[in-house]
């Protein structure tokens, strides 16, 4: 037991050191140099930079101890104390590691995606250790424990918004500044969403027939996918259903819904999108 520990604090601690070196060479040697806002607390830390001089990484820093202890009995102990640690890993990177590299004097555009490649990738497989870089992490958390009726989503879109418009008014007074901080904070949560949730995106589908069996059936001869059939019942009409359900990629379902339409016009076909689709076929996790 104490082996396990010991090798999951190993493993915690390098994927900060990754993470934070990802993150802090996509604000220090991209954004700082390119002139636009950002979101977080990494976006205000470069408008204190701009207009006090303080390094982003303290800046960082300072924000986060007020909002931290704050939102302590929110957040329980075991995350807001591996949140801590990355926070001060992440400051240290941003202030000394970063500083030694180059920085960034090309396109401004190039550099809004560099750095929204490199955010995202650090900020996904922090979350994914359970931890964060606190800031304005910490802030939608505890608004969603005391506001759980409002979605995370708007409560970080929200707050993205207005770091990125405070930061276009007090510092950067460029209409295109504000343009490329939203395009960054855009391909930032893109690259968060597919490492998070998965690269294996495919569809599913529902397909309500009383011809299940030979639907099936069709299906795995036209595109090789297996499928599952559950029986239902029409609540209006009490006629007993078969309700098909096949999950498949993009191309495959185009071919099953024509397929679908041509065997069976009355089938009352669903489509949704699947994050991942993870088994026989598909990825398997080990």
């Amino acid at each position: 037991m104490n082996y396990l520990k010991w090798k999951e604090v190993a493993v915690d601690l390098l994927v900060d050191i990754i993470a934070s070196m990802a993150i802090a060479v996509g604000v220090y040697n991209f954004a700082l140099n390119a002139n636009f806002p950002v979101a977080g607390f990494s976006g205000i830390a470069i408008i204190i930079y701009h207009l006090t001089g303080i390094p982003v990484g303290v800046g960082t820093l300072i924000l986060n101890i007020p909002v931290a202890i704050f939102c302590y009995k929110f957040l329980g102990r075991t995350f807001f104390l591996k949140s801590l640690k990355t926070i001060i890993i992440s400051s240290v990177f941003m202030d000394y590691i970063a500083p030694m590299l180059p920085v960034y004097e090309g396109s401004r555009f190039l550099a809004a995606l560099c750095m929204g490649v490199l955010c995202g990738f650090g900020y996904a497989v922090i979350f994914m250790r359970g931890s964060s870089t606190g800031g304005q992490d910490f802030i939608s958390m505890a608004v969603k424990k005391v506001k759980p009726h409002i979605s995370l989503g708007i409560i970080t879109a929200v707050q993205d918004f207005s770091t990125i418009l405070l930061g276009s008014i007090l510092v950067f007074k460029d209409v295109d500044g504000f343009i490329y901080g939203i395009i960054v904070t855009y391909i930032m949560t893109l690259i968060m969403d597919k490492i998070l949730y998965g690269m294996d995106e495919g569809k599913m589908t529902l397909i309500v027939t009383e011809r299940g069996e030979e639907l099936a059936v069709q299906i795995d001869e036209y595109t090789g996918r297996g499928s599952t059939i559950l029986r239902g019942m029409g609540s209006y009409s009490k006629r007993k259903k078969d309700v098909i359900m096949c999950a498949c990629n993009n191309k495959q379902m185009y071919t099953i819904k024509k397929m679908v339409h041509a065997l069976d016009p009355e089938a009352f076909t669903i489509i949704v999108e699947s994050n991942e689709v993870v088994g026989e076929g598909f990825k398997v996790e080990i």
